[in-house]
């Protein structure tokens, strides 16, 4: 029997990620079909028309216009001040809540995630998500001494289940003096769903129910999609609800720079906090500097003086912000085109609003995807369901698939 060197913590650590599993597959079927005949939907990045990678072309230019010192110097342990400034102001964009503001740079949007559980989660505590979510949040609890349970995220009609959510928040306070729940919102990854305003009425008339019981709340938007979820303004209105709630709420929001930017292997993020309390806020930057220096000591500098420059300079902002408007286009053209394909076969898709993903319900997610491959599809297999990625397929190659889902969905028993 072979000896386990690892601690007793980490031996049965194992990452199983269905996404780089269909990947190797669909990368299989190119070299045996051609990619000209394949449909790749299973890369979370926007891919051009030519199936090639898609860049803003001013991000390359101011990036590569920095300085070499700007590539190779240290950054602060909490990020550039000036990065943290426009990270929160593109943010809120126009809808900065009244309160407190605090910052971290992160590593990527992850990182502000990571960050949040290992600060605001007791040791054996429950997170709360919703059941079609992004299966690293499940990764960080686990690897920090927590879980993910889930609420329904969708009712019968496909709307926000208000009663689930209420439900599931008032058995874990039951148990839990605290709670961190995570929504990622707009354009939540993997259905492309957004929350309503209502929606969000019903969210924070829960909490502070709980708040104003004593128990403490921390409310994590994950915000990584919000880019490519509508008009900026509009897609971040829900923001302004978040003025002035109880000092026992604490929202926080992942900021990422790898969709809006392009910028996914640069891993550059921030995790931006809010609170009625100051003291909240000053404890919230102490504790997240900390945490920063012990996981990954700073950010990369380069990236944080990229957003910089892009959002203090009014001409190289606008030409970013048409290039990352046309990308935007370009992907919800894409998942406008399953949708209306959907609806017209009859496949049970859920709600999209927009984002890189949508998806599919399915009681053997991963027998579809095998059938799908017979089409020479590569979808990701999700516990609940099959998900599409609107943001690597083709316009061209879209048209057709939702009814080929819908047949290898009738195929099974």
């Amino acid at each position: 029997m072979a000896i386990q060197m690892a601690a007793s913590h980490a031996a049965s650590r194992r990452l199983k990620d269905a996404i780089f599993g269909a990947a190797a597959a669909c990368r299989a079927a190119i070299v045996e079909h051609g990619e000209e005949r394949v449909v790749n939907a299973t890369i979370g990045a926007v891919m051009d028309d030519a199936g090639k990678l898609a860049h803003l072309p001013t991000v390359e230019r101011v990036f590569r216009s920095l300085p070499i010192e700007d590539y190779i110097a240290y950054a602060p342990i909490s990020g550039l001040p000036e990065y943290l400034e426009a990270a929160i102001d593109i943010t809120f964009a126009g809808n900065r809540p009244a309160g407190y503001l605090g910052a971290l740079a992160t590593a990527g949007g992850t990182g502000a995630l990571r960050t949040a559980v290992d600060n605001y989660v007791e040791k054996g505590d429950q997170v709360l998500t919703s059941d079609w979510f992004w299966g690293t949040y499940n990764v960080i609890c686990q690897e920090l001494g927590s879980s993910v349970t889930n609420f329904q995220l969708f009712d019968e009609l496909n709307n926000f289940n208000h009663t689930a959510f209420a439900a599931s928040v008032d058995a874990l306070l039951k148990k839990q003096e605290s709670l961190l729940i995570i929504l990622n919102t707009p354009a939540h990854n993997p259905t492309g769903y957004s929350l309503s305003s209502e929606d969000w009425d019903h969210v924070l008339d829960c909490v502070k129910k709980h708040a104003a019981a004593g128990k403490k709340i921390h409310l994590l938007v994950d915000i990584a999609y919000i880019d490519f979820a509508g008009e900026k303004h509009e897609a971040r209105a829900f923001m302004q609800k978040f003025s002035n709630l109880p000092e026992n709420i604490l929202t926080l929001f992942a900021f990422s720079m790898s969709k809006a930017y392009t910028f996914y292997g640069q891993r550059c993020g921030a995790l931006i906090a809010l609170s009625s309390s100051k003291a909240v806020i000053d404890e919230f930057g102490e504790i997240s500097k900390y945490a920063a220096r012990a996981t990954w000591s700073n950010i990369n500098r380069g990236a944080m003086t990229l957003l910089t420059r892009i959002q203090q300079d009014k001409t190289s902002y606008a030409s970013y912000e048409a290039e990352r408007d046309a990308l935007y286009h370009l992907v919800q053209e894409r998942g406008d085109i399953f949708m209306q394909e959907a609806a017209q076969c009859g496949l049970p898709a859920l709600p999209y609003k927009g984002g890189f993903f949508l998806a599919i319900p399915a009681a053997d997610p991963q027998a579809v995807c095998n059938l799908l491959h017979e089409d020479l599809i590569f979808a990701v297999p999700l516990k609940m369901g099959v998900r599409i990625a609107a943001c690597s397929v083709p316009k061209t190659k879209m048209c057709g698939i939702a009814e080929k889902v819908k047949h290898a969905m009738d195929k099974m028993p």
